[in-house]
């Protein structure tokens, strides 16, 4: 792996690497949302929840679309889910 696919692979993992984020990856697997019903999900803070999902989307991993006065997200990069996976079977076989 040369230095700059290392990088742009370093970046996508810390695009996930925080328990907001991945809550809000885990959110939308499922469905497509708007901000304010992940904001409902999660009971955080809009101003902070926003700011994560445009870190993610900045970094590749979401993309979102407008309609009207609301921003959708959904997954973009199908294969941070496969990642994701891989390390929660990981970490549910160390508690077993």
């Amino acid at each position: 792996m040369d230095k700059k696919v290392a990088e742009h692979v370093a970046e996508v993992l810390k695009a996930v690497a925080h328990p907001v984020r991945l809550q809000i990856v885990e959110l939308l697997e499922k469905k497509e949302m708007c901000v304010g019903d992940i904001v409902k999900a999660l009971g955080g803070k809009q101003a902070i929840t926003s700011q994560q999902l445009n870190m993610m989307r900045d970094k590749g991993v979401l993309e979102c679309r407008r309609d009207g006065a609301k921003v959708y997200y959904h997954i973009h990069n199908k294969n941070v889910i496969k990642l994701l996976h891989c390390i929660y079977d990981h970490c549910d076989r160390k508690k077993r």
